[in-house]
């Protein structure tokens, strides 16, 4: 670039900064903040210079600076786009919570911060992470000020004045972001300013230098698909478990928690031994020599597949031989099949619903442990010996649960689409069906079909539910996703007039 085009794109720059502020200036002139009765333009130049501590990208200060003229001010997105361009109004739009005009600010409050919680996770532009730890350390900064001068008496004047709803707010922001941002100064500065107002939230290291060990998965064997996250064969000796963008630093180390206490407790489980970072996501590492799940087992051998239900039924009356107690830590299983209920069946028919609910409550309060995410591409075998991974829904609870987890992979997922499980599984869905079948068979250690089909339908009740809550979970419900529901809802229908129970 010549010296005189170099000139003409710092002029360029410049000029949309300068065009930012002043534009912010006007609207926001006139107006305070909340705390302080400073002049509330002070606040998005703050924003502005502390993103200018973490990137010369002009558009995210130049977001910083305009971040909250749709909340504050007359100003639009539209009209931020018109002058600013596109991606600075997407940066904008991040941290703009919905309105409710007819409701109050404080009643609102939580709903709006998991709905744009939601937005800064599933964001893929680091202008977003950037803009919200900018907004969200100006914010704390002025928080600790106060915390110093009046303690806890300050949150009377906030619409949210819980401390610990004020707490997990700044944390989930900050262990969000933590991946992409842990090595700026802002991000320790944030931590430090958390563990002020909330002593021992976080880890005092975090707000060290700390740099995760970067690796890549390019070209390594995918093994299996799960809710959390992916697993891949990384080399000969080591197996890395990839987690979900939107799964914190917090949600990676209380899986391993859970996977030693399990272990402890005489469940065969693989531990990890480090956390890396994986691009933008957070993976496990397991060392796992001369392994391969029994999902890789079946589909290479599916006329085995008798022997792998057998392995798998053993496995299971191992996990569920061990009782926990309470203080253990373990979460009861009847939060997650009740969620089932309330986030899908409810939304089609409460009668229904409640009835379902009805026979969940008939479930009895155990110590006994299921692993919740039970299923064959979970399980290693290691010379001859299963080791499990995936120990984040280690749970108390009745076994039917478990078992309705082991019909919903094998049976109902496929039952509209057979390619769903053969995807997952790796195996075909008749050979998918098949193990299900051996498994229940070998599991109750009986042949009797009438027992069997007690048991299928009291987990018929659970599997559906579920079928029904991730069909909805994520809005608006197409018509081929509806047709699945009703039928769903129809067979709901008939087995909670015919069941008094799910124990058996």
């Amino acid at each position: 670039m010549s010296n005189i085009d170099e000139k003409a794109g710092n002029h360029f720059l410049m000029n949309i900064l300068e065009e930012a502020i002043i534009y912010a200036t006007v609207l926001h002139q006139g107006k305070l903040r909340k705390f302080g009765n400073q002049p509330f333009i002070l606040h998005p130049l703050e924003v502005a210079h502390i993103l200018s501590t973490m990137t010369s990208d002009v558009e995210i200060i130049t977001a910083g600076i305009l971040h909250d003229i749709v909340e504050d001010t007359d100003g639009t997105l539209a009209e931020i786009e018109k002058r600013f361009g596109p991606r600075v109004a997407l940066i904008v739009s991040s941290e703009t919570e919905m309105d409710y005009p007819n409701e109050m600010r404080d009643a609102t409050w939580k709903r709006r911060k998991e709905e744009s919680l939601k937005i800064l996770r599933n964001s893929t532009d680091i202008g977003v992470k950037m803009l919200w730890l900018a907004d969200k350390l100006a914010n704390i900064r002025s928080l600790s000020g106060m915390y110093s001068e009046q303690g806890e008496k300050m949150w009377d004047a906030f619409h949210q004045n819980d401390p610990e709803m004020q707490r997990w707010y700044y944390r989930t922001v900050a262990e969000t972001v933590e991946l992409s941002l842990n090595r700026t100064g802002a991000f320790k500065e944030l931590i430090k300013h958390i563990n002020f107002i909330w002593p021992g939230t976080f880890d005092s290291e975090k707000a060290r230098y700390k740099k995760y060990k970067e690796v890549s998965i390019d070209g390594c064997k995918l093994l299996g698909r799960g809710a959390k996250g992916d697993v891949y064969r990384y080399n000969d000796e080591l197996v890395i478990k990839v987690f979900n963008q939107n799964n914190s630093y917090r949600d990676v180390e209380r899986e391993i928690a859970t996977s030693r206490k399990a272990f402890i407790l005489g469940i065969p489980t693989a531990i990890s031994f480090g956390i890396v970072s994986v691009g933008d996501r957070y993976g496990a590492m397991y060392e796992l020599v001369d392994s391969e799940t029994i999902s890789s087992c079946i589909a290479r051998a599916p006329g085995q597949v008798d022997v792998y239900a057998q392995g798998m039924a053993d496995l299971a009356r191992l996990i569920h031989g061990v009782e926990a107690d309470e203080e253990d830590g373990f979460p009861d299983a009847k939060e997650r099949l009740v969620d089932y209920i309330s986030g899908g069946v409810a939304c089609e028919n409460e009668d229904v619903a409640e009835k379902c609910e009805r026979l969940i409550n008939t479930l009895p309060q155990t110590g006994t442990l299921i692993h919740g995410d039970f299923h064959t591409g979970n399980v290693f075998m290691q010379k001859g010996e299963p080791l499990l991974i995936d120990m984040d829904r280690v749970s108390r609870g009745h076994p039917i649960a478990e078992i309705s987890d082991l019909y919903y992979f094998y049976v109902v997922l496929g039952e509209d689409d057979p390619a769903v499980i053969e995807k997952f599984m790796g195996f075909s869905y008749e050979t998918a069906k098949r193990f299900f079948h051996a498994f229940l068979t070998r599991y109750l250690g009986t042949e009797d079909e009438a027992k069997l089909r007690e048991v299928t339908e009291k987990a018929s009740v659970i599997a559906y539910s579920r079928l029904i809550r991730k069909l909805r979970k994520h809005g608006a419900v197409s018509e081929v996703d509806q047709k699945i529901i009703g039928r769903c809802m129809r067979v709901l229908t008939g087995l909670t007039e015919k069941l008094d129970t799910l124990v058996f």
